[in-house]
């Protein structure tokens, strides 16, 4: 299989190869920081805290690229990224003393920590705006099929990667340095990402076609955008309280899970993810993309809700394993659909603002998902999760089944 659909322009590559890193490194730390806080002494909540402080903080970041980011050149944008991603990796290594509870809630909140499955960077809006001017109509939904699966391909490679902090205790270092390590490799990935979109040219794919500069970010698209935002950050929120740090959190809990174990979870069901999210465009093709982003996610929440209960290991990775295989097929299709429904003018501030409240509800759930388990009620946080996730999908379908996206 190629890297690039057909009827891609080359530029594409490099942003998928950015995406790819930054998910692989993405894919070990979202289960580590709960490893490398609870051996700090911090509890649950504080656990939850933090991951909270991570979406807040991007959520913040994307607004301000919806709101202004129109105002420069997206490459400078894309390269500022990659900077803050690397301060974030050498400051987590640097910190992690007793009692280092708010200098680490603070990098988590200005950094680009990433505690989810998928993307809540700041990256993201610049990345698929960027994308959306390399690619038309369904070469559009083929590229984003093509950047969510190598996401999630590589952030389940990243998964496995967790055992290495593992290995290298075993060779005489302790937990901490050893987990420091890592993030001082998630830093220099930073790095590398950071020489790799200087590549990237200056001006736009379609710049000669395209309008000039906005003096609003958004315009005609204002109302679909805003009820879109409306919609996503319902999933968000849901989607927050079982982000992959929590999860990670409640297999530690609930079956005693090793390290190495849950690390291989996490790269199978990533697989999975990464192959339904390839499959999306031709089930989009056949169903439409609003249909696929539904049909898709209900089953996917009814798995959830029904491992809450598992009284086994087996049963209940098993029906995480099946959600995996579908609960992603609607973020690549989600984002096709966004693009294709604003003006080209619109896309990078449609990016932000329907990526911005999604944050800002998935940045309340885990500070409440870890005060729920720390409590106990170690069912709550996935079975509210599977309601509020049918509910939205329930809403979406009957808003948006009507509407036909253009080739734009």
């Amino acid at each position: 299989m190629r890297l690039l659909p057909d009827g891609v322009a080359p530029e594409a590559r490099l942003l998928l190869i950015g995406r790819a890193l930054r998910a692989f490194t993405d894919g070990y730390v979202a289960i580590l920081l709960p490893v490398y806080l609870l051996a700090l002494g911090l509890g649950n909540w504080e656990v939850g805290l933090i991951s909270t402080a991570t979406l807040l903080g991007s959520a913040l970041m994307t607004l301000a690229v919806g709101q202004w980011g129109h105002r420069f050149p997206q490459r400078h944008l894309l390269l500022a990224a990659t900077v803050l991603m690397t301060v974030t990796g050498l400051l987590l290594a640097g910190l992690g003393g007793v009692g280092d509870f708010w200098p680490l809630l603070i990098v988590a909140f200005v950094g680009t920590m990433n505690p989810s499955a998928g993307d809540v960077s700041v990256f993201l809006p610049l990345e698929h705006a960027r994308l959306a001017e390399t690619a038309q109509g369904e070469a559009r939904t083929f590229l984003f099929a093509r950047y969510t699966f190598v996401g999630a391909l590589c952030a389940a490679v990243g998964a496995l990667a967790t055992a290495i902090p593992q290995w290298l205790t075993d060779a005489g270092m302790t937990q901490l340095d050893a987990i420091r390590l890592m993030f001082v490799a998630y830093g220099l990935t930073g790095v590398a990402i950071f020489f790799l979109y200087r590549t990237l040219p200056n001006h736009q794919v379609h710049e000669q076609a395209a309008p000039p500069a906005p003096q609003s970010p958004l315009g005609p698209s204002r109302k679909i955008v805003v009820h879109l935002a409306a919609l996503f950050s319902v999933d968000a929120f849901a989607g927050g309280l079982v982000v992959n740090t929590l999860l990670a959190l409640w297999l530690f809990e609930r079956f005693d899970l090793s390290l190495t174990a849950a690390g291989n979870f996490f790269f199978w069901a990533g697989l999975l993810s990464a192959g339904s999210q390839l499959a999306a465009p031709w089930v989009a093709r056949r169903i439409g993309l609003i249909n696929t982003m539904v049909f898709t996610h209900v089953p996917s929440s009814i798995c959830l809700i029904f491992a809450a209960f598992a009284e086994s290991l087996p049963l209940a990775l098993t029906l995480l394993f099946i959600r995996s295989a579908l609960s992603q097929m609607d973020v690549p299709t989600r984002s096709a659909f966004v693009m294709a429904v604003v003006t080209p003018a619109e896309r990078a501030a449609a990016a932000s603002f329907t990526a911005v409240p999604r944050s800002l509800a998935a940045a309340a759930s885990p500070a409440i998902g870890g005060a729920l388990f720390a409590a106990g009620w170690l069912a709550v946080p996935l079975v509210a999760c599977g309601v509020l996730k049918i509910a939205y999908d329930l809403a979406i379908w009957r808003a948006f089944r009507r509407i036909r996206p253009g080739n734009n």
